[in-house]
């Protein structure tokens, strides 16, 4: 057969198939041999397919988007996830694989809070936003569900692993230590009140002659400061020598008596015993040493009684008296130790005890005096030198401190945050004692042994205030 007859032949057999095949269908051949086209043509493709087998391991959106589940959910529609078996995941030919992600599907419904009764739905940045119904904010992000049992503490702050790198929080551990810390304040030196002396005579009395002092000098006990005399106390002295020379004891001490009380210095009473006749005048020595820091006396004044002929000061010990704040009294005690400088003697510290705090607050700079005491062998702390006093300060034994930075203080209330793990932190409501240089002590609300944030504790407090906002507004809106 040459090539023109075999084409000619084939074309003829299309035709004669074609139309045959339109003939049985459109004759129900099909129906008439006792079986179904379609079926027989679909059961090999079916029959093909392994059907699924394995645990499931995650759900998948039933229109094939990028949104999975490790728990059954619905889409937005309604419509439910699809199931997606161990078999239908060509990641799950590792069997070792496929257990450590069966394991970690098992594990992640813990950590999603699904259960109980969504409440409603806050801001995703924060913002003291909420909604009743699931909404996006205007960046498309979708509001976060608030539920029923995430109530309980709303002030408790939940922070992720990641967010507690980035935003540097630190915890350190709260000690049984002794908070100590130094007052500093600035203070005057002034005399002891008790080493004051002051000369003076009770009569009246005429100043013979005045010792070569004056103000500003120094001067020892039993020194010669003036002669004077005096109508009054020479009559005295008389009947003090007469009794004396005739042996009338009582008559005797009751005139030494009258000297005495006169002012007369004992030692012009034992030499007029030992004379046995009174001096033409009577010399009145220093009471002390000291510095002599006021003179009035001159030769031939007549001196009434209370007048002040001679002031002298002891200065071999001083006091300084410093000016401490009405909120650091609590801090200072009685025998405590402080060191005194003075800008005019560079390089020397002098260190004295604290001798007394008076019982008086100014009410315009809101502060008291504290007198603290020290030795000035040498005199060279003069009276009114300004000093700046350092007074130790502190409990004098072990108590609950933490570091300064912990405690959070807003002025009504102090708050120190207490790491409970997993990136929970409670605020704690303290009460503050002795507030030392890196240690404050906490009377209560922190026990020995707790985490507290010392770091980054301001962003605790914000999130933590906003919790507990969103949780009053969660409540005022209930029925």
């Amino acid at each position: 057969m040459n090539t023109p007859s075999r084409v000619a032949a084939t074309f003829s057999l299309a035709v004669l198939l074609g139309g045959g095949g339109y003939w049985a269908g459109t004759n129900n051949l099909a129906s008439v041999l006792g079986f179904d086209l379609a079926e027989t043509a679909l059961a090999t493709p079916v029959a093909s397919r392994p059907s699924a087998t394995g645990a499931v391991i995650y759900y998948r959106h039933p229109d094939g988007l990028p949104q999975f589940s490790a728990t059954p959910k619905n889409a937005d529609d309604g419509r439910p996830f699809v199931a997606v078996h161990a078999s239908e995941d060509l990641s799950f030919d590792d069997k070792a694989k496929a257990s450590a992600i069966a394991e970690a599907a098992r594990a992640e419904p813990e950590a999603v809070p699904t259960k109980g009764k969504i409440l409603y739905y806050r801001n995703p940045m924060g913002l003291p936003d909420t909604s009743k119904v699931p909404k996006k904010d205007s960046m498309g992000m979708d509001y976060i569900p608030v539920y029923e049992g995430a109530q309980s503490d709303a002030s408790t702050v939940k922070v992720s692993l990641g967010k507690l790198q980035r935003t540097g929080v630190k915890t350190a551990t709260a000690e049984m230590v002794s908070v100590g810390r130094k007052v500093r304040v600035p203070g005057t030196v002034a005399l002891d009140e008790r080493l004051v002396s002051i000369i003076s005579m009770r009569t009246d009395s005429f100043v013979d002659d005045v010792a070569n002092v004056t103000t500003g000098d120094r001067i020892g006990k039993g020194e010669k400061l003036f002669r004077f005399y005096s109508k009054e106390i020479a009559t005295a002295a008389s009947e003090y020598a007469a009794g004396r020379s005739d042996a009338r004891g009582n008559d005797g001490a009751g005139s030494a008596l009258r000297l005495k009380n006169l002012g007369v210095p004992q030692e012009v009473v034992d030499g007029i015993a030992r004379a046995g006749q009174v001096p033409a005048s009577m010399t009145y020595t220093a009471p002390r040493d000291g510095i002599v820091l006021e003179r009035t006396a001159t030769t031939g004044m007549m001196a009434k009684p209370g007048d002040v002929l001679f002031r002298i000061a002891d200065i071999s010990i001083v006091w300084v008296i410093a000016d401490v704040p009405e909120y650091d009294l609590a801090s200072v005690r009685i025998g405590t130790q402080a060191d005194i400088t003075v800008r005019s003697l560079p390089g020397r510290t002098f260190r004295g005890t604290v001798d007394l705090v008076y019982p008086e607050v100014e009410t315009q700079t809101r502060t008291t005096k504290v007198r603290i005491e020290l030795p000035n062998p040498d005199g060279t702390l003069l009276a009114n030198m300004y000093a700046d006093v350092e007074i130790e300060a502190g409990a004098p034994k072990a108590v609950v401190a933490v570091p300064n930075s912990a405690v959070v203080d807003t002025g009504d209330r102090q708050v120190v945050f207490i790491d409970k793990g997993d990136g929970k932190f409670e605020p704690k409501d303290v009460a503050l004692g002795v507030r030392g240089d890196d240690r404050t002590e906490i009377t209560k609300g922190v026990d020995a042994g707790d985490k507290v944030v010392v770091s980054a504790n301001f962003l605790l407090d914000a999130e933590s205030n906003l919790n507990s906002a969103l949780s009053a507004m969660t409540e005022d809106a209930k029925p």
